[in-house]
């Protein structure tokens, strides 16, 4: 009988292997934190890297691979590098040399490698679906640990294919190369998940009561996507659109002052909507004058609320006459965030443990 309740489940003995059979190690149960990814640097060809691995993935671009490629390849690979490279480097962590994605998720894993202290049977491990560290290299450290139970968890509270699929998607291809997979199980979407609302309603109570103003409107800001997926059935449009509301309803904000927008679209096809940049540009020039934007899709602060959200839109409600301006950091790695982490893991290893 296997057992897992101590550390003699998981070593390396050939004791019932047949002679000249490999070592496998097992026994042990891993968690992987799942994230989008970060260039490995702000300079040209690493970006062009990145990007080419991000935006090459059919789940992220649903078009026909011969109306797709030479865009990609010799219109926006061409281009997109540079300019994005220059907006990174205003974010980048230099102390570290890296994203600040790769610097939060590392420190959410470690915090809860921390919160799972004394527990010989758990191994935490985090990963990237574009560039490092790749899914695969850490899928099959785990395994050399002795980990023969995965629990995937992708870092997106809100489902999306574009997001969580993908994540997946790379993971299951690391299991086809492998002859003795491990056992998997897929952490669903947490959009409505209390200890989550409950997190960041706290979290941005603290935050609000930091500001030398009161926010006139709030703005609860997701990624966007283009409007076709929705049209085709994809359910993020609609659980962005429930956490937005369960946590206004948690904060008691009114109804009238809380708007729910999209963000970050890309080329000419019709997206989410409202926009958050044409929403924020309408306010100021209605004469708002304080307003409070918070990002709930987000488990880490990235490009898309650092540069985009904290500057590009704190510089179009500025320009357009208001005043005071506010971007509310993401959960992050601070203890409400790994919190909820923990709630869900913890949730979804029932009946490993």
């Amino acid at each position: 009988m296997n057992e897992i309740k101590t550390s003699a489940a998981f070593d390396d003995s050939k004791e019932h292997w047949p002679p000249g059979h490999p070592a496998v190690r097992h026994g042990r149960i891993g968690v992987l934190l799942l994230n989008l990814g970060t260039p490995d640097g702000t300079d040209y060809w690493s970006m062009r890297r990145y990007l080419k691995e991000f935006l090459s993935d059919e789940r992220v671009i649903e078009v026909p691979r011969w109306k797709w490629w030479p865009i990609l390849n010799l219109i926006i690979l061409t281009v997109r590098p540079g300019r994005k490279g220059k907006d990174y480097a205003t974010i980048w962590n230099n102390e570290k040399d890296e994203g600040p994605l790769k610097t939060i998720t590392r420190n959410q894993a470690e915090k809860l490698q921390a919160a799972f202290a004394g527990d010989p049977r758990i191994e935490i491990d985090w990963a990237m679906r574009y560039a490092n560290p790749t899914t695969e290299s850490v899928i099959r450290s785990l395994m050399d640990k002795g980990c023969d139970r995965i629990l995937l968890l992708p870092l997106y509270p809100q489902y999306a294919a574009a997001t969580t699929a993908t994540a997946c998607d790379q993971a299951f291809r690391t299991l086809m190369k492998m002859r003795w997979q491990p056992a998997v199980r897929v952490a669903p979407s947490y959009h409505d998940d209390p200890a989550y609302i409950d997190a960041l309603a706290a979290s941005m109570r603290r935050d609000l009561a930091a500001l030398d103003f009161e926010p006139e409107v709030i703005i609860a800001t997701f990624h966007g996507m283009p409007q076709a997926y929705l049209d085709k059935g994809d359910p993020y449009h609609c659980q962005c659109q429930k956490t937005s509301r369960l946590l206004r309803d948690k904060l008691g904000w009114p109804e009238d002052k809380w708007l729910t927008t999209f963000q970050s679209r890309f080329g000419n096809d019709p997206w989410l909507q409202p926009y958050t940049d044409e929403t924020v540009k309408r306010l100021a020039a209605e004469g708002v004058k304080r307003i409070a934007l918070v990002a709930p899709g987000f488990s880490a602060d990235c490009l898309e609320t650092l540069e985009e959200l904290d500057g590009e839109n704190r510089h179009y409600f500025e320009e357009g006459g208001g005043e005071k301006f506010a971007y509310l950091p993401a959960l992050n790695d601070s203890d409400e965030g790994v919190r909820v982490i923990e709630a869900v893991v913890r949730r979804e290893l029932q009946g490993w443990l």
